[in-house]
């Protein structure tokens, strides 16, 4: 599974870790992860993310 980056606050999404505190267990993919979810730094949707 890919490592998203967010190109606004440059967090990285990885999958392996997942982002347990808003909803994703460890082991869920970028494109699989739940409705509305942004990123857990700066707030921006799913589409200011690109793979790493």
């Amino acid at each position: 599974m890919k490592k998203y980056v967010c190109q606004v606050c440059g967090y990285v999404y990885d999958p392996a870790l997942g982002d347990s505190d808003n909803g994703a267990n460890p082991g869920t993919a970028f494109e699989s992860l739940p409705e509305g979810w942004v990123c857990p730094v700066c707030g921006a949707e799913k589409d200011a993310f690109s793979p790493e």
